[in-house]
């Protein structure tokens, strides 16, 4: 029956009541399927682990037109990095204008904030704070350098071929001049000091927790995407390193375990080598205790080719 193939359907994402009713089902046998009220007018699968997040969101801004994902919803569906300790709880982050009362409903952190215009739109169809203005409402809840962390992520120069986009989400004059307009929001002062940390150049997180943590243990800061041959666009980089010392620092993430990437960073290594740069490899598993390992590497080659 129609009913029972909609019904199959509507139990396997987040919906609203009136929703089902458009359709003509009945919520009584929707809750037969394993689906359950999460919020006044919104149901969902009690299995929620596998839902969409966008989708959920695109539910609750049905239900509140003036409103629109922001924090932590937004970061995740920016694509934004969040450190590990930020765990949603399953919970939608919807902020309004601050002439708007919050949103007060179960399975919601509703939010009011001064925005000017730019800092929210439509991406990929949902109504969003932009990334930039996502990185100041996190202000308050990130560390300082996780948020570093997050906003060299909005200054990289991203890769079209991979990412579908050339531009950077911002840069580094567009978030002072985003700061300058909210100079009495909260964590505006968390953000200026992250601001003068973030750089150009860290194309992933790690890379800059890598960054951080020498310049947190006394070591000078790294030049970032070094070319082997500054000339040629097309020469092997390093991730970061010290070119007057010649040692180059790589971060190697999971896909660099893969056979094809692990003989392309073997040459890469090799090219570097043969100009008398000594490598250090850093792995995921040196996340763990601060880089204690490629820090000790680095200080012990340091002192070696400073001596010679």
């Amino acid at each position: 029956m129609a009913d029972e193939r909609l019904l199959r359907e509507l139990a396997q994402r987040s919906f609203t009541a009136a929703e089902a009713r458009g359709l003509g089902l009945d919520l009584r046998l929707l809750r037969l399927e394993d689906v359950r009220q999460t919020s006044r007018g919104i149901y969902e699968p009690t299995d929620r682990s596998g839902l969409d997040l966008g989708q959920r969101l695109e539910t609750h801004l049905s239900m509140q037109p003036d409103a629109w994902g922001s924090h932590r919803t937004a970061a995740r569906l920016h694509g934004l990095w969040l450190p590990p300790w930020v765990d949603e709880h399953g919970l939608i982050h919807l902020s309004k204008p601050t002439h708007l009362p919050r949103v007060r409903r179960p399975g919601v952190v509703g939010h009011r904030v001064q925005i000017v215009p730019g800092e929210v739109g439509l991406f990929n169809g949902l109504r969003l704070s932009s990334p930039a203005r996502t990185w100041l409402d996190l202000a308050q809840e990130l560390t300082p350098a996780a948020l570093v962390a997050v906003g060299d992520q909005l200054i990289r120069h991203p890769r079209e071929a991979f990412e579908g986009r050339s531009e950077p989400y911002a840069t580094k004059a567009q978030l002072l001049d985003m700061l300058r307009a909210h100079r009495r929001v909260k964590g505006v002062g968390r953000c200026k000091d992250a601001l003068g940390d973030m750089r150009v150049g860290s194309d992933s997180v790690p890379e800059t927790l890598l960054r951080l943590s020498l310049i947190a243990h006394g070591f000078p800061e790294p030049d970032l995407q070094i070319l082997l041959d500054p000339d040629d666009p097309r020469s092997p980089s390093a991730d970061q390193g010290y070119r007057e010392v010649r040692i180059a620092l790589q971060y190697e993430g999971e896909h660099h375990n893969s056979p094809e990437q692990a003989l392309k960073d073997d040459w890469r290594d090799s090219r570097f080598a043969r100009r008398g740069w000594a490598t250090i490899r850093v792995t995921a598993a040196d996340l763990g205790d601060d880089f204690a390992r490629p820090r000790r590497e680095l200080r012990a080659l340091m002192a070696e080719r400073r001596a010679a």
